[in-house]
């Protein structure tokens, strides 16, 4: 009994660690084949950082949300009364 428990211990940690190395391989793969000639890099201005250079076109990116409505000033948000 003990053997057989064994068995499917190993073997899952088998498919486990194979699967894990099949992962790796793809992100290695997919790194290396991205074509960007200049990584771009971060700097830090004021309270913001901001990426300068590399292959982002700000074009690809989604519209930042609108800011959501202010409540109006001294009424309780939860209750919706004064």
């Amino acid at each position: 009994m003990a053997f057989g428990t064994r068995l499917t211990g190993v073997a899952s940690l088998a498919a486990a660690m194979g699967a894990a190395a099949a992962l790796a391989g793809v992100a290695v793969f997919t790194v290396s084949t991205a074509a960007c000639a200049e990584p771009g890099h971060f700097v830090a201005t004021g309270d913001q950082v901001e990426l300068v250079g590399g292959c982002l076109n700000p074009a690809d990116l989604p519209a930042a949300p609108a800011p959501a409505p202010t409540a109006t000033p001294g009424v309780d948000p939860f209750r919706q009364a004064p």
